[in-house]
């Protein structure tokens, strides 16, 4: 049977007054339905497929087509509305408190969910504490579909302007949903979940500092997590950003988007000072963080046999990736993870290689873009999608050049002996850097050209007659 079943043709017409708004939908139909739900979560008379505990565990096949039906009708405004003037809310608080059906409690959440997508019905979902309470323990749910729904719903809502601050505080208010956060990215292996509970923290975080910093601080303590009866199960410590490292291996390779999302999280985190520290304090000294996003800049993203156009498609995710690196590169706190990114030449040059060919593709990128601005100089469209490209190319150079000014002033002459010998190093490529990095980081480019003196004193000479301004003077 398909998940969410069209919503079946409607006999609304032979009725006057019986369709739902402006839809061919029945009233009659949806209140038989709602009643039978009613009847389903508090039965007149014990139901033989009951648990022993007098809930029922699966719904019949009837009533999951039928209310599966009604999750599809409420994507429509006037049948959302029709709901919310029936107090399907408080039926579906119902579900909640009594069901032990996951497959029923996911659509009435999933119903929700659509419900809310209309401002009106929104404020009112964002507004009934109890109901906000009920549905933020969801997360905490054992059922993949049920904890999918639910963070849709919460993002819908994290979404709306209006009603983001109740559940920003609410969500404050409430520290255990920090660690069913966690203990979903760090334990689920459903990539449609993870993307979407990362989209949830991703709003929550930019939505809210004060937030951030409290799940930086406090989501080692203990609380009450998922389990599979009324007990309640205590979770082991957890810390954000091993978390939000696991979750970001299981996207990876599956879902582009979902990588995106955990690679701004991440980004997030360096915000604040806390952040960082979360990251490079680490018990091993943010070697896991620090490997996990050079293998990304080095092995996956914007490669040799990419065309240049790819920075465009990738243009947000390295601006996350290297703007974190960047954070990490020049924290001088943990003396452990300082020595580690001094002495592994070979994850030093690499990256400083891929630095220097994401600039090549966004010189190619640049001009493409203004090619297209003079085909299209009177389409006012065009030019508005040129400059917002323009924009964002804009941010990912700045990133990249800090990071690239940062590491090279750093080179020592066996680091730079290792890249000519790798190949990263080279007159395309060093020119390609200094062309990007002068005037502004002019100290840095100086400091670099005296290393390359000592390894390769030619390659040196030929840079300085093509950038004047770095001869030395005698």
């Amino acid at each position: 049977m398909d998940r969410n079943p069209s919503p079946p043709c409607s006999d609304a017409e032979e009725e006057e007054g019986d369709a739902v708004g402006n839809t061919v939908y029945s009233k009659h139909w949806l209140f038989s339905v709602l009643t039978r739900l009613i009847e389903v979560i508090a039965p007149a008379e014990p139901d033989p497929a009951a648990s022993p505990e007098g809930a029922r565990t699966e719904l019949d096949e009837e009533m999951e087509n039928d209310i599966c039906k009604v999750w599809d009708m409420s994507m429509d405004e006037d049948v959302a509305l029709f709901l919310q003037e029936f107090n399907a809310p408080d039926i579906f608080m119902g579900v909640f408190a009594k069901s032990k059906c996951p497959r029923l409690t996911e659509i009435c959440v999933g119903i929700l969910g659509n419900m809310a997508c209309f401002q009106d019905i929104c404020m009112s979902i964002s507004k009934d504490e109890n109901l906000g309470q009920v549905l933020l323990q969801r997360l905490c749910d054992s059922d993949s579909p049920t904890l999918l729904e639910t963070s849709r719903l919460l993002l819908t809502c994290l979404s709306q302007p209006e009603v983001a601050n109740v559940w920003v505080e609410r969500i404050r208010e409430n520290p255990s949903v920090c660690d069913c956060v966690c203990f979903i990215m760090s334990s689920s292996t459903n990539v449609e979940l993870l993307v979407k509970v990362g989209e949830v923290v991703d709003k929550l975080f930019d939505l809210d500092e004060e937030l951030m910093l409290n799940w930086i601080k406090n989501g080692t303590c203990r609380s009450v997590g998922p389990s599979v009866d009324d007990s309640p199960e205590e979770l082991p410590d957890f810390k954000i950003v091993p978390c939000i490292l696991e979750a970001a291996k299981q996207v990876r390779s599956d879902n582009p988007e979902g990588l995106d999302v955990y690679m701004h999280i991440l980004q997030l985190l360096t915000t604040v000072d806390e952040g960082i520290q979360a990251i490079v304090q680490a018990p091993d000294g943010g070697k896991e963080t620090w490997s996990l996003l050079y293998d990304l800049v080095c092995q996956e993203l914007c490669q040799p046999d990419d065309p240049p156009i790819i920075v465009q498609e990738q243009k947000t995710v390295l601006a996350s990736i290297l703007s974190v690196l960047s954070a990490m590169f020049a924290s001088q706190t943990e003396q452990e993870y300082t020595r580690i990114r001094k002495s592994k030449s070979y994850i030093y040059m690499p990256l400083i290689g891929s630095l220097i060919r994401i600039l090549q593709y966004m010189e190619g990128c640049g001009k493409r873009a203004v090619d297209n601005s003079k085909e299209s100089e009177q389409e006012e469209t065009g030019r508005t999608d040129v400059n917002e490209e323009d924009f964002h190319l804009k941010i990912l150079k700045d990133i990249c050049c800090e990071l690239l000014s940062n590491m090279l002033q750093e080179l020592t002459k066996e680091n730079t002996l290792e890249g000519l010998h790798q190949g990263h190093l080279n007159e395309q490529t060093c020119s390609c850097a200094f062309q990007n990095l002068l005037p502004l980081y002019f100290a840095s480019v100086e400091s670099f050209l005296e290393v390359l003196r000592e390894a390769d004193q030619t390659l040196a000479d030929n840079l300085e007659k093509r950038f004047p301004s770095l001869k030395v003077h005698t």
